[in-house]
């Protein structure tokens, strides 16, 4: 006898579990990880250049092949579009230089110091290990107008005293030391600044450490440049007509030039009355802060912008138990929509338990739902498009849920997770829905998912296990031969022209409750129909349960329709705290809400420690207590232009934001420290004070404006985004450092002089006072000294008797 006698065997396919389609057409999905170790460009160009030399093979087998999710693209744009916005930062920079000092060789001087200290920190991040990549380049282009700024400060002061008529080497050895130590002091206050960066846990510390270590490599390098290279090239290159009387003449000539122009004719009056009414140049000071303070209600926050992405993920999820083939049905509608939409270029489909591209974009894939990658065209917005797509998809009449996402940037997700904890099912169930009702519709909210699995109805057999013993079979035996009769068992394979293939016996397997009872078991007492050993029925079951900490739990996501994160989570959290939740059960919030959270919270303490490290580094710099302290006036001053630049601009206050504000704090008190030693300078020479004041802030007038718009206007193309290359760290940082700059470059101008006049002429008032009681004191230890030596002379007398 064959086995075709009492068999029926044939080659069949294997039943799908999923199904995969690129643009409607039936596709084999492939997922590309890189190793922990790998270059993202050099992995998508190598797979690229496989896929050309395979072309014509693939042609003749009538295989096309297309790449719907690659990384590559979006970061080679965004280091273009950086390093375009560097190039040109380099030139506005420049051009400051030149505008200011009207003299080419010193402008090229000066500028040299940006391109040698750049080529140190690429030789320095090539030893330490750090790649090039968005954020070390967005470090390094918004590094490039404060590197220039010790040049500027060094070149300026040898400029002014080679055009005083003193000897060339003399005027840069005496420039030098003027300003040796303003700007090393300066420089060190930018660079600790980021020290505190090392505390930051979590995701901000991960993306903004290696931004930290670049932007330091690169000011001190461009100090180093200042001091050293700057003064030999301008000894080389920077050229004074010789002075017959000693350089008196020439002296005089460039001082009454200095004083004769547009700025010091502007500034010096206006100072002369700032220091004349000092009550009201601080009330208006005050008056500025006080309104810096209210506005900051008005501030929107975020965790981190938008990328810029061009990619899109709609998920459509069905209801438990839904068939493979009704899934699939369902997700072709969907994939005609959005064949229909603007902007897309193709279109990837995932239905049922397919594990490629859902693993490639993290999301879709499940045995429920069906996942859609759209890559989007060149020149489409990324947000119009879904804007679009969401719109096309709620009009259309789609079956189970659908939702639109944009494309994972591995910075940040996408929502803000209210996660539901409880002892029991019900009430958990009863808790999510609760909060999924109360969120729903509320302002700042686009969309809402319950990731409480739905119940599905589940066939489920007991075994009686008396009936089963008395029929010589154990609960496992039992369970086992259900099993068999209930699913095809592989029992080999056979080799057929030339593919190996498994074989598989199957037979008439139950599909009913009816069914499944009439299966029969062998005993030792014979053949015994199920339903004498078991229990059979239907009932209702979750598909999947996740616990947090042990308990039951559900995730109520909460996409944000804006950039609003914290106004979008204190409305969620007043929301959730009026909700009356079944006993037991409790809401917290994570996900966006909390990475934010978290980031705010340690850049806060950051920014408190960097504030600290710049007034030890002050007080080093000064041998003083008090006068670092007028120093840092200047930093909360600098939050007036900050602020006012994001609100006018509508961006949001996120973790880059806060990083620039870091950035600010050493940068703000440059200006302040250039200033404040050359006025320490004159009043050690024995200038009065207001003499030592006014003249020290009419030299330092023209550098500290020359370093302060060579940042700003180095920072410009930046703020504009206008490349749109890694703006999402770049834009919002730059914004706040140009805002911060103006206003407390302004303030400091004024501010600083006024209040260092009033503190210093209280402590010149006490020195008499001073002086007074320490001659007290030393006339009274005189006396005492007298006094003693009369009774030591009376004690020697006496023991002489």
């Amino acid at each position: 006898m064959h086995l075709g006698d009492v068999a029926e065997v044939s080659v069949q396919d294997v039943p799908p579990t999923s199904f995969s389609r690129l643009d409607g057409e039936p596709s084999l999905a492939i997922a590309l990880t890189k190793t922990p170790d790998g270059n993202t460009v050099d992995v998508s160009h190598a797979v690229h250049e496989v896929l050309a030399d395979a072309r014509e093979e693939l042609d003749a087998d009538g295989v096309s092949t297309a790449v719907t999710f690659d990384q590559a693209p979006f970061i080679e744009e965004s280091i273009e579009g950086l390093t375009t916005e560097g190039g040109l930062g380099l030139l506005f920079a420049v051009l400051v230089i030149l505008v200011f000092l009207a003299s080419i060789p010193a402008t090229l001087v000066s500028a040299i110091s940006i391109p040698l200290s750049l080529a140190v920190t690429f030789a320095a991040m090539n030893l330490t290990g750090y790649t090039l990549n968005i954020l070390t380049l967005a470090a390094m282009t918004i590094s490039i107008g404060r590197i220039a700024d010790d040049s500027i400060v060094v070149i300026e002061n040898i400029k002014r005293h080679l055009s005083y008529g003193e000897d060339r080497v003399d005027a840069i050895v005496t420039a030098v030391r003027e300003v040796g130590a303003a700007i090393t002091a300066s420089t060190v206050c930018t660079v600790a600044v980021f020290a505190p960066i090392a505390l930051v846990g979590g995701m901000a510390g991960e993306l903004f450490q290696p931004f930290a270590v670049t932007v330091a490599i690169a000011m001190g390098a461009s100090l180093v440049v200042a001091l050293v290279v700057v003064p030999v090239l301008a000894y080389w290159f920077i050229r004074v007509p010789a002075s017959a009387d000693g350089g008196v003449a020439m002296r005089e000539a460039a001082e009454l030039k200095e004083r004769r122009g547009a700025w010091q004719r502007a500034y010096v009056p206006s100072l002369s009355a700032a220091l004349r009414h000092p009550a009201v140049t601080l009330g208006v000071a005050v008056a500025l802060l006080a309104g810096t303070v209210a506005l900051v209600p008005r501030m929107e926050t975020n965790f981190i912008g938008n990328a810029g992405q061009d990619t899109l993920t709609v998920t459509q999820e069905f209801e438990p138990g839904t068939a493979l083939a009704a899934q699939d049905e369902a997700a072709k509608e969907v994939e005609d929509v959005l064949a229909d939409a603007d902007g897309v270029e193709t279109v990837q489909t995932t239905v049922g338990s397919g594990d490629g591209m859902a693993a490639a974009f993290g999301q879709g894939g499940g045995a429920g739902s069906a996942s859609f990658a759209l890559a989007l065209q060149d020149d489409a917005d990324g947000e119009t498009v879904q804007d679009d797509v969401s719109e096309a998809l709620d009009e259309a009449d789609l079956t189970g849920e659908v939702t639109v996402a944009a494309g994972d940037s591995g910075f940040a997700g996408s929502t803000v997770d209210l996660v539901v904890t409880a002892a029991d099912a019900e009430g958990l169930a009863d808790a999510a829905s609760t909060v999924e009702d109360a969120v729903t519709g509320l302002d700042g909210v686009a969309d809402v998912t319950n990731n409480l699995a739905a119940e599905q109805a589940t066939v489920q057999v007991t075994v009686d296990r008396d009936a089963a013993a008395e029929a010589g079979l154990t609960e496992a035996t039992v369970s086992g031969l259900l099993a068999g009769a209930m699913n095809e068992s592989s029992i080999g394979t056979v080799d057929l022209d030339g593919a190996t293939l498994d074989v598989v016996v199957a037979g008439d397997m139950p599909a009913t409750t009816a069914e499944i009872k009439k299966v029969e078991v062998p005993t030792a007492a014979g053949m015994l129909p199920l339903s004498d050993l078991v229990t059979v029925e239907e009932v209702s079951a979750p598909a999947s349960i996740t616990r947090v900490d042990g308990e039951r739990s559900a995730t109520v996501a909460v996409t944000p329709s804006g950039d609003d994160l914290g106004a979008l989570s204190g409305t969620l959290t007043e929301e959730i705290e009026d909700l009356d939740l079944p006993d037991g059960a409790e809401v917290s919030v994570g996900g966006l809400a909390a990475d934010q959270a978290d980031a705010f919270a340690d850049l806060g303490l950051a920014l408190i420690a960097a504030i600290l490290i710049v007034y030890l580094v002050m007080v080093a710099t000064f041998r003083s207590i008090g006068q670092p302290l007028i120093l840092l006036v200047s930093v909360p001053f600098a939050a007036t232009g900050a602020l006012g630049a994001l609100l006018l601009t509508g961006t949001p206050l996120d973790v880059a934001a806060l990083i620039g504000v870091l950035m600010l704090v050493g940068i703000v008190v440059s200006n302040a420290i250039v200033l404040i030693d050359l006025i320490n300078q004159y009043r050690a020479d024995g200038r009065p004070l207001d003499e030592a004041v006014k003249e020290g802030a009419r030299q330092r007038l023209r550098p500290i404006v020359m370093t302060a718009a060579a940042t700003i206007l180095a920072l410009t193309p930046m703020a504009f985004g206008l490349t749109g290359g890694g703006a999402f760290i770049s834009q919002p940082l730059a914004l706040v450092v140009i805002g911060g700059l103006v206003s407390s470059t302004l303030l400091t101008l004024y501010v600083v002089p006024v209040i260092y006049t009033l503190f210093e002429r209280r402590t010149e008032d006490r020195a008499p006072k001073r002086a007074a009681k320490a001659a007290r004191r030393a006339e009274k230890a005189e006396v005492k000294a007298r006094h003693a030596a009369r009774v030591a002379e009376e004690l020697a007398a006496g023991t002489a008797r």
